[in-house]
């Protein structure tokens, strides 16, 4: 029998203090690839937060076996996955937002400018190119190279056979290359 991870340790003890824990560890990584997924940084903040919302309502349903049976990390790519999934649907029947209402990006006074600029401009640019490609390729190369998670786990997340996650990251990397070497 396996070890029990921390995080189901934590809400099999107290779903309140144990969900505190879930979201501390894995905040980060979901917003990233939020981030990763939608190219737009308040876009991700609205993934992140719905992901982490649906994630507690699940919680809360949920049994003492499926509790200490759970992998926190690829379940909640899970939830992530099919938050953006609804989102890019819901996008698409809408019409484009006025430019005119965009925050502007404040820069950091203590930060180094030219640093700044220059992870702006590669995330931009990066966010554009994953942007291109489509949605099950940007899905699984972004789930493989941003959030590193095993190929298992993604085809767990996405719901496919291991071997098309693997075709999925091979396609979408040899595209970005493609696209990328065409700037």
């Amino acid at each position: 029998m396996s070890a029990i991870d921390p995080v189901c340790k934590a809400l099999l003890d107290d779903l309140d203090e144990g969900f505190a824990e879930l979201y501390a560890a894995h905040r980060n990584l979901v917003f990233s690839t939020a981030l990763r997924l939608s190219g737009n940084w308040a876009c991700a903040e609205d993934l992140t937060a719905e992901a982490f919302l649906r994630a507690y309502r699940a919680l809360a349903g949920y049994d003492r076996d499926r509790l200490a049976a759970l992998q926190p990390r690829a379940w909640l790519m899970t939830i992530l996955m099919n938050v953006w999934r609804n989102a890019a649907r819901t996008k698409s029947r809408k019409p484009p937002p006025d430019l005119r209402d965009e925050p502007v990006d404040v820069v950091d006074p203590g930060q180094d400018v030219e640093a700044a600029a220059m992870r702006q401009e590669t995330g931009d640019e990066l966010a554009e190119l994953l942007g291109l490609l489509p949605e099950e390729q940007r899905a699984a190369v972004v789930l493989r190279h941003v959030v590193d998670l095993p190929v298992s786990e993604i085809a767990t997340v996405l719901e496919i056979p291991q071997g098309t996650v693997k075709s999925h990251v091979s396609r979408g990397l040899q595209r970005l290359r493609a696209l990328g070497g065409a700037r």
